[in-house]
């Protein structure tokens, strides 16, 4: 029980946090330059990782009130009810970011008709198909159509074989970047965490293999973003590890405050704008790893033994 608590305090400290600054997440002055539309990727990922608080149900009943603010601040006033996409795809058309932007809100029932019917003639058009990016981008593209109620414009099963897990490579192969297309390929393809079983069996036995070498390798480096991703891809698997040690390091790099930094210390700065920029990705990947893992703890729990 003192492994799962320690799993929960991580995310409750990171959720604290996160409301505590919840005006870091708005955008500057929109319709902006680019730096702005930077700004709109934590505000997905708050919907994304919010969703999946609420879905593990392992936050308190304050904890899930917060996720509830956080993510109805994020609709109503950084995304004014879904106008911010709608704009944004009249600028872009063919742009895949209002789409992946809006599909975590949906699921969380926030709907903005003029941004689906766009999507949905966008998605009919040559040029969306012709769409260059990544493989891990294209897969990731491919599961919000889905998650969207669209078509998916390209076979998930193909999509994965193109990335770099599913090739399954020599593992000391797996940079820095490399390896965070390993764990967004894993979220991609368990939605997030909510379908484990979405993750093909030869790709889990992989990383079943590998992924212990790997959490060791990041957080001997102190990269603590890397490693926290890393601890929800733990969760994903059939049968995860949830390294007591590797958490208690995990839980000791994390701020009073409940910020994550990235990598090291917390970074000494006295501005509050640009202190949210520097840590908020890692800190809501903490609150991410906290409930996939204390979630996989409290069903090992009340599995029993054998």
């Amino acid at each position: 029980m003192n492994r799962t608590r320690l799993l929960h305090e991580v995310g409750v400290a990171a959720l604290e946090w996160l409301a505590a600054h919840r005006d870091g997440f708005r955008l500057k002055d929109w319709p902006g330059d680019a730096e702005d539309r930077t700004r709109l990727k934590p505000v997905g990922e708050l919907a994304t990782i919010g969703a999946t608080l609420l879905r593990e149900g392992v936050a308190g009943s304050r904890q899930a009130a917060l996720v509830r603010q956080l993510v109805d601040f994020a609709w109503r006033e950084v995304l004014e009810g879904g106008t911010v996409l709608a704009r944004m795809q009249r600028d872009e058309p063919l742009s895949p970011m209002p789409l992946e932007l809006y599909a975590p809100f949906r699921e969380l029932g926030h709907r903005n008709p003029q941004v689906e019917r766009a999507a949905a003639l966008t998605h009919r058009l040559a040029g969306w198909q012709a769409l260059e990016m990544h493989p891990v981008r294209r897969l990731g593209l491919a599961v919000t159509e889905q998650r969207a109620g669209l078509a998916p414009s390209v076979d998930i099963a193909e999509a994965t074989a193109r990335t770099w897990l599913g090739r399954t490579p020599e593992p000391w192969t797996a940079g820095f970047h490399i390896t965070y297309d390993v764990t967004h390929t894993v979220f991609h393809l368990t939605r997030w965490g909510a379908r484990p079983d979405g993750l093909p069996p030869e790709l889990a036995a992989y990383l079943a293999l590998w992924l212990p070498a790997w959490l060791h390798d990041w957080a001997d480096l102190g990269h603590w973003d890397l490693l926290g991703e890393l601890l929800v891809v733990d969760a994903c698997l059939p049968e995860p590890a949830l390294d007591e040690g590797l958490w208690q390091r995990y839980a000791a790099a994390q701020d009073a405050g409940g910020a994550m930094p990235a990598e090291g210390a917390l970074p000494a700065c006295d501005d509050a704008g640009r202190l949210f920029d520097l840590v908020h990705h890692p800190t809501l990947v903490a609150a991410f790893a906290s409930a996939m893992a204390t979630s996989r703890s409290l069903s090992a729990l009340s599995a029993g033994p054998g």
